[in-house]
């Protein structure tokens, strides 16, 4: 992000005032409970809105990178320069948002990403986009990023009490793939209408469209916020030294369950979950399949993350444990489809394979977000950034190269032999140290919102 950070921060009494409409907690289960909060319906709205805009530029990115240069090398180099600054400046990203005001950090990010979509929807039409400046734009947009993804993803939070997070978090997912089909379906007409210029400028449109929401939300009753004014230093240090990088990495190292969550995660991110790389060769090698039948492998997969969202929207309080315990059933899943015989038998174990994904990574994105305390937050999620883009990029080839040496239901099955087999052994390895885990500590409020692994 281009500002620089505030001397001190900025009150934000303004921030927090409670919703008039959010009522007292109570044990609803329901995957929808988090709509039931004014701020959080139009939240959701905005992020219908911008994810439609977002995957609408998508659509035509790629064949734009294709047009201007003729190399499908430069479109992974673009692709590879905007995830470049997560890798390295997640971390950095994470400590500003909990150093500035939440909504203003939230809304300035959106603007910014908004004026570099209408900046290059106005180079494209002008013909005046280079290879040069298409990986200036990209690299600018991965720095925002780094700031924007944390912000907006805490800010939802604040609009919920923490037992409806994962609430949040799964309707979250259902808006994000509801959004991505829009997107998709609006780019190729507005593309076919009006030209390639316009799906950024809509993209455009959708950033101004969430910056200009983003004031009128109100966090709920008893959402825990990260707001660094209302947050006591601990002992013997300022607000500022509260909120360096190298308190957020040392916090994250420290805690066991983050640890535990990054490995677990981690290597289903590598050894599983990449299905479109696994899955595609053995549909179109082993059982003899075309590419329609991929096509259909690829919406069962969707099916089933909408319900697995649905699924784990209504948990209350996930623990590692869970997030575990369902990425190793995930493991065995994928075992039993590399062994598949035909495809009948493959489509009828894909639905599980995503659902538990789904529910997996909805138990997980509350754990990660509600366990650190409130001040913390911002870093802990710049941490998470840098370790998963590292695992984002390297588990393509990992796995591919696995897939040379075993083929693809080799590789299906000894990834899933090892996801399930690693955590299985953490999980006994844990119970025989019987240990409580070792809390990073500080003076500062540490909410009980995160349940044991």
């Amino acid at each position: 992000m281009s500002s620089s950070p505030p001397a001190s921060p900025a009150p934000s009494a303004a921030v927090h005032t409670p919703d008039p409409d959010a009522s007292a907690p109570d044990a609803s289960r329901s995957p929808w409970r988090s709509l039931k909060y004014r701020s959080m319906r139009w939240w959701s709205v905005a992020n219908f809105v911008s994810n439609a805009g977002t995957w609408m530029q998508l659509t035509v990115q790629n064949l734009l990178v294709l047009q201007i240069t003729g190399s499908a090398a430069a479109t992974g180099l673009s692709m590879s320069v905007q995830a470049a600054p997560a890798l390295l400046m997640s971390i950095v990203g994470g400590a500003a948002v909990d150093r500035w005001p939440r909504k203003l950090t939230a809304a300035v990010s959106q603007a910014l990403l908004g004026a570099i979509a209408f900046t290059t929807a106005v180079l494209v039409a002008c013909g005046g986009l280079n290879l040069t400046v298409l990986m200036g734009l990209a690299a600018v947009t991965g720095v925002i990023a780094t700031v924007d993804g944390p912000a907006c993803a805490l800010l939802g939070n604040d609009l919920v009490p923490p037992q409806d997070v994962p609430s949040a978090i799964g309707v979250g997912s259902l808006v994000h793939s509801a959004g991505r089909l829009a997107g998709a379906a609006l780019g190729g007409v507005t593309v076919g209408f009006l030209g390639t210029a316009a799906a950024y400028a809509a993209n455009g449109v959708s950033f101004l469209f969430v910056a200009s929401v983003i004031p009128f939300l109100r966090p709920a009753h008893g959402a825990v916020r990260g707001a660094v004014a209302e947050l006591p230093a601990p002992a013997g240090a300022t607000v500022g030294e509260d909120m360096t990088v190298r308190q957020g990495l040392a916090f994250f190292m420290r805690r066991p369950r983050l640890v535990a969550l990054a490995g677990i995660t981690g290597i289903s991110a590598v050894f599983g979950r990449n299905y479109n790389l696994t899955l595609v060769v053995l549909v179109t090698g082993p059982l003899a399949g075309s590419a329609g039948a991929f096509g259909t492998v690829s919406t069962v997969l969707a099916v089933g993350g909408i319900i697995g969202a649905v699924l784990g929207a209504r948990l209350r309080k996930p623990s590692v444990r869970l997030v575990g315990t369902l990425a190793a059933a995930g493991g065995l899943l994928q075992v039993l489809a590399g062994l598949s015989p035909t495809f009948a038998v493959l489509l009828v174990l894909v639905l599980p394979m995503a659902v538990v994904e789904s529910v997996s990574d909805t138990a997980g994105t509350t754990v990660l977000q509600t366990d650190p305390p409130a001040h913390l937050r911002g870093r802990v999620l710049g941490v998470w950034g840098s370790i998963s883009t590292a695992w984002g990029l390297g588990g393509p080839p990992a796995l591919g190269l696995l897939m040379e040496l075993t083929g693809a239901r080799g590789a299906l099955i000894g990834g899933g032999l090892l996801i399930a087999g690693s955590i299985g052994g953490g999980f006994l390895l844990r119970g025989r140290r019987g240990t409580a885990p070792v809390l990073f500590r500080t003076d500062a409020p540490q909410p009980a919102l995160g349940t044991a692994a």
